[in-house]
């Protein structure tokens, strides 16, 4: 069922528009960005920020150092609180798997090259330098 309007009409929402009352970025000129530079797919095709988002499509929107594919469940005009923005879309089930993996890999490539809790002092500095003069 398609949302309505005040007018009873359907509810016809540009993509950017779309991901900035979704909550997925910070402000609409970010999502704009974000489409125009080729990052926001929408049914695994690039898209223009004034594509009208239906019920159903599958959109992949960056989100940090992972991608996000949502599908689209509610669409609304307004920015929303984020608990009604969460109910706006659905995150699929690869992507959540694909988003965990990738976390998990992170978090084990920082054991391999851990970094230091504090600076070093002025001593332990004299025995990395001798260390690396040798």
């Amino acid at each position: 069922m398609p949302m309505v309007n005040d007018n009873n009409t359907a509810l016809k929402v540009r993509l950017d528009k779309w991901i900035w009352a979704a909550r997925l970025t910070k402000t609409r000129a970010l999502a704009r960005d974000l489409i125009q530079a080729g990052k926001v797919h929408y049914n695994g095709q690039k898209s223009k920020p004034g594509k009208i988002v239906e019920l159903g499509a599958l959109i992949k929107v960056p989100a940090g150092w992972d991608v996000k594919e949502v599908e689209v469940t509610g669409i609304e005009e307004k920015r929303q609180p984020a608990k009604l923005a969460e109910l706006m879309y659905q995150e699929t089930a690869d992507s959540v798997a694909k988003r965990e993996q990738n976390q998990l890999a992170r978090k084990m490539q920082t054991f391999h090259s851990p970094k230091p809790e504090n600076r070093p002092d002025k001593k332990q500095r004299r025995e990395l330098i001798k260390f690396k003069h040798q």
